[in-house]
């Protein structure tokens, strides 16, 4: 329970139906203090958190998670940031800390179930349980939780899936809940000025290669100029980049090895294939090659037809059926049939045309736009 109007009618429901509950708060950050006003992981949400539980009659515990939320979030935050990349550090606190740490939680005081207020639903795919978008396409989080565990999936109770957001707040008023006009919280919860260079200084250190003057050059290798530090850039952005040109100009790569960023027209950000790796299934039967199926390539993107050129253990290559614009590596891919959720992968990096067939059917290359 972060405190929030979502987990906080979640456990109301439950209790509503009968259930036996426990609310859970996660301690993510040594001094909540420092996060004033946020909708989650301040000590005022904790608060929140803590008052709900009272109405509604049910015990309340905090999981001391610093650790491993500063281990497997923000560190990794900083390092692919670190790397010229742009992470997504609610799908690795989905992955890890929600969906792992806090289900040894649940182990430790016995809850066969772990609940939770994300816009997803539960289903079933191939005979088996299966992850589903939310009925609300506004609310929707199945592009955050591709990389949870598939065995985590049988102990899923998520009551608010099939409800829209303004259903869930008319809940809360019905059953009298605290946070029922409590605003959503937006940005990442350990940045709380939306300011991630200022995280980047603190971790890294002024410094740091990523925080460092470096050429800002064309695609043929003119330098045109020097930015402020490739940590502040990612794929797709125009804001801060030089006029003068005759068309607008955007980031269209970053290269730490060379603490270059590379900038072009907009032509240039389109993908017509993408790699992935650091990639989690929650099927049984994983995408192969061949298979058309439907990606989601950025938070907010409505999914486009791809289909699979190469799916092994660690690297999935899928041919775009349309152009994509702005694959940033760092972001997430997430494979769909319908709504199902079928896993995704991190990317690697976007190609400007699909792969071409080579000898015995292999492919060859893939044209790279940003690596």
């Amino acid at each position: 329970m972060s405190g929030g109007v979502d987990s906080s009618v979640a456990a109301a429901l439950l209790v509503e139906a009968g259930c036996d509950v426990v609310g859970v708060t996660m301690k993510l950050h040594h001094d909540g203090s420092d996060l004033p006003d946020r909708p989650c992981c301040s000590l005022d949400a904790t608060s929140d958190a803590r008052r709900v539980c009272q109405a509604l009659g049910i015990p309340h515990y905090v999981a001391n998670l610093v650790d491993r939320f500063g281990d497997d979030v923000v560190a990794d935050f900083v390092a692919e940031y670190a790397r010229g990349r742009t992470p997504i550090p609610c799908v690795r606190c989905n992955t890890f800390t929600k969906f792992r740490d806090l289900l040894r939680t649940a182990d430790e005081i016995d809850a066969p179930w772990l609940a939770t207020g994300h816009y997803v639903r539960m289903g079933w795919h191939a005979g088996a349980r299966a992850l589903l978008r939310g009925a609300d396409p506004a609310k929707d989080q199945g592009y955050f939780l591709w990389g949870i565990a598939r065995e985590v999936l049988p102990r899923l109770v998520l009551p608010v899936g099939g409800l829209a957001k303004a259903e869930t707040r008319a809940i809360a008023r019905r059953l009298g809940v605290r946070t029922a006009e409590k605003p959503e919280s937006q940005d990442i919860c350990f940045v709380p000025d939306g300011n991630h260079v200022r995280v980047l200084e603190e971790r890294l250190g002024a410094s740091a290669p990523a925080l460092q003057p470096g050429p800002l050059r064309l695609q043929d290798g003119t330098v045109v100029g020097t930015h402020a530090g490739f940590a502040r850039y990612t794929i797709g952005q125009r804001r801060g980049l030089p006029g003068g040109f005759a068309d607008p100009m955007f980031v269209v790569a970053i290269i730490p090895e060379e603490q270059a960023v590379v900038i072009g027209p907009r032509a240039a950000l389109l993908a017509r294939a993408v790699e992935a790796r650091s990639l989690n299934w929650l099927t049984a039967a994983p995408p192969a090659a061949g298979d058309v199926v439907r990606v989601q390539l950025r938070h907010r993107a409505r999914p486009s037809a791809a289909t699979v050129v190469e799916a092994g253990a660690d690297r999935l290559l899928l041919a775009l059926d349309e152009p994509v614009s702005a694959v940033a590596p760092g972001q997430s891919l997430v494979l769909f049939d319908g709504d199902v959720v079928l896993g995704g992968g991190v990317i690697e990096r976007g190609g400007a045309s699909a792969p071409e067939s080579g000898p015995s059917g292999q492919r060859r290359g893939l044209p790279i736009l940003a690596a």
